[in-house]
């Protein structure tokens, strides 16, 4: 078993690139769910308990960074030095571009139309998988500053479409 210390790949066994190929990430994770479970550790000592429990939660901790897109590009920034979180910058053209969904959310709520912000959570879905594409260019070529500005990007298109989700369900249950 790997250090703790060591990265999210190198606990799977996966290159570390964008793309991960979600069959072996599951594989990988069953083989060391089975090797660290803290059931298979029942009858140990209390030291080695508390170790398959630190192993056990570091591959749960571990599997959902990576199976998540975003996720797994903060991490894999995170890794390189780069903050893609607490930087607030943003271009001029995305700032106009949020006030333009909030706007269009806060009418088609106004005026209870589930249908504008199903409409409004396709056009997200659509942006988000552009910019996912984008973004795996960007991280693959180490173009970090300009990852780091997508992935902040995208962190906020991932709050509107909850947003418009939760919209769309409080409508449906008035």
């Amino acid at each position: 078993m790997a250090p703790l210390t060591d990265s999210h790949f190198d606990l799977f066994g996966l290159p570390p690139t964008f793309v991960v190929d979600r069959q072996k990430l599951d594989d990988a994770y069953r083989t060391v769910q089975a090797q660290v479970h803290p059931d298979r550790f029942a009858a140990a000592g209390d030291v080695q308990r508390r170790l398959a429990m630190q192993w056990a939660t570091h591959a749960n901790e571990a599997y959902q960074t990576l199976r998540d897109p975003l996720k797994r590009a903060r991490y894999m920034l995170s890794l390189r030095g780069v903050d893609a979180e607490n930087n607030t910058a943003m271009e001029l053209a995305f700032l106009m571009q949020q006030m333009e969904w909030r706007e269009n959310i806060e009418d088609a709520a106004g005026a209870k139309n589930i249908g504008a912000l199903e409409a409004l959570l396709d056009e997200l879905r659509e942006e988000e998988r552009v910019r996912f594409t984008k973004l795996e260019a960007l991280i693959d070529s180490r173009s970090d500053r300009a990852a780091g500005a997508a992935v902040r990007q995208l962190m906020f298109i991932e709050r509107v479409a909850h947003e418009i989700g939760a919209q769309i369900e409080r409508l449906e249950h008035v």
